[in-house]
């Protein structure tokens, strides 16, 4: 069963939907939804697959797992609904069942929610912390390029018609680009007719060459620095140890959930079937109405018979009693 996870408590909200047995939430590298923030566990909670439902599971954090306003026992789990809202530290997590194709690569993907989850707080306290390429050496020292977009390609030539065009004379008018890709960047040489080197060996011009935050490549005299410092900020926030939410600390109230909730309206009962009335019994005329005979009451015809015949046989004996006893 898909699942997508809504985190609430960002600006953006970003999301990710998963299609897989258990999704691990936390704030360290390897669980699948990576929330930068102290007061989340490193392994905080889990999503889990049981038979056709979805369940929630504490791994025994540090400041608990809230669905709504009811906390959880560590390691028992939760049944879950489309528009349940998780807490996990001060971070509230909106859980959606939707009929939406997984999320492509969200392994990459969770990496750079996190990323911008930790720019994007870093920003708003007016440190700039935006990917960046910075010539440090050569006729173009000082000067440097964002690559706030992902994905967005950055060429870099003698060109006027480039995104970083360079004071070399050397360089090709579109030497080389770089696209950032979550907390890397990837270097291509264009064909150039001198090159681009990395680590004194020159960059393929077939294949993607990855740029860590610190590394450097150089076009002729010109010297580049990939630096982005929110992967340094989310590496310390990785290694820190869990922040213990004070009793006191006033936390938000649960997000208004995105799902309408609102029930139905019940349907209108149906009006009920008419059973058809017995046919009435016809009545008959009132001297054809006849009351049920009376027991006990009355003699049969076959009693006046028998009495008939009882009083013919004392009448024969009486007479011949009369003629037997008759003198001479």
């Amino acid at each position: 069963m898909a699942v997508t996870l809504v985190i609430r408590s960002d600006g953006d909200e970003p999301s990710v939907t998963f299609d897989q047995p258990r999704v691990a939430i936390g704030r360290g590298e390897g669980c699948d939804l990576r929330i930068p923030e102290p007061s989340v566990s490193h392994r905080h909670a889990s999503i889990r697959q049981r038979g056709t439902d979805l369940v929630v599971v504490d791994e025994g954090s540090t400041n608990g797992t809230f669905v709504g306003t009811a906390r959880l026992h560590p390691h028992s789990p939760m049944t879950l609904h489309h528009g349940s809202m998780l807490r996990f530290g001060r971070v509230w997590v909106e859980v959606k069942f939707e009929a939406v194709l997984p999320t492509s690569q969200p392994v990459q993907v969770t990496k750079d929610l996190a990323l911008a989850m930790v720019a994007r707080a870093l920003g708003n306290d007016g440190v700039g912390v935006t990917p960046r390429l910075v010539v440090v050496e050569g006729p173009d020292a000082g000067r440097e390029v964002t690559l706030e977009e992902a994905g967005r390609a950055i060429v870099i030539g003698r060109g006027r018609d480039v995104d970083f065009p360079i004071d070399v004379v050397d360089a090709s008018r579109r030497h080389a680009r770089v696209v950032r890709r979550g907390e890397v960047a990837l270097l291509r040489d264009l064909g150039s007719r001198n090159g681009t080197q990395m680590g004194g060996e020159h960059v393929a011009a077939d294949r993607d060459t990855a740029l860590r935050p610190g590394d450097r490549f150089v076009i002729g005299p010109d010297v580049f620095v990939f630096e982005n410092p929110a992967v340094e900020v989310l590496r310390q926030i990785e290694a820190a140890e869990d922040e213990a939410l004070r009793s006191d600390e006033p936390l938000p109230d649960p997000p208004h959930s995105s799902v309408d909730m609102t029930p139905e309206p019940p349907a209108e009962p149906e009006p009920p079937v008419e059973q058809p009335k017995p046919a009435p019994r016809p009545m008959l005329p009132r001297n054809e109405r006849r009351s049920p005979a009376k027991k006990g009451t009355g003699w049969g015809k076959a009693d006046l018979v028998i009495v008939l015949l009882a009083l013919a046989v004392l009448a024969l004996s009486a007479v011949g009693m009369f003629w037997l006893f008759r003198g001479p």
